[in-house]
């Protein structure tokens, strides 16, 4: 089978979309941490991320994020076209800096989670869920 000259540009290109999408995504995602956390460094550990390893339905997948001593807890879908999922805040008063939710995710991801300690330091969780049916748009 011969392609044309064309026709092989084409798959070239698409390609190359292919292959640099999944940057501009997961750029998208390091561009809200970096505004979460001013671009300071984060230590792994301090907050717990609990999601499903498969979610058979990407409309409603059940995340649950803890991390004591934490002001404030950013959630993102970094496969999503839009990747902010939520951010919690929790005052003096919070007797336990924990929320759940249930989120949307596209395909395939990371879920990342990003707390603030009450020290001004930054901690982070991710989980990869494999998802069988899109939830945005899909």
């Amino acid at each position: 089978m011969e392609f044309s000259r064309r026709e092989t540009l084409a798959m070239g290109l698409g390609a190359a979309m292919v292959t640099v999408l999944p940057f501009r995504v997961s750029a998208a995602a390091d561009d809200r941490i970096a505004a979460f956390t001013g671009g300071a460094e984060m230590a792994e550990g301090g907050v717990t991320l609990n999601a499903p390893e498969i979610a058979e339905n990407g409309n409603t997948v059940p995340i649950a994020v803890e991390a004591p001593g934490a002001t404030a807890i950013l959630v993102l879908a970094a496969g999503n076209p839009e990747p902010g999922v939520a951010t919690f805040n929790f005052g003096p008063g919070a007797a336990q800096q924990a929320a759940s939710t249930r989120i949307r995710l596209a395909g395939t991801q990371d879920v990342v989670a990003v707390a603030k300690l009450a020290d001004g330091s930054f901690a982070k969780a991710s989980a990869t869920v494999k998802v069988t049916i899109g939830g945005c748009g899909g």
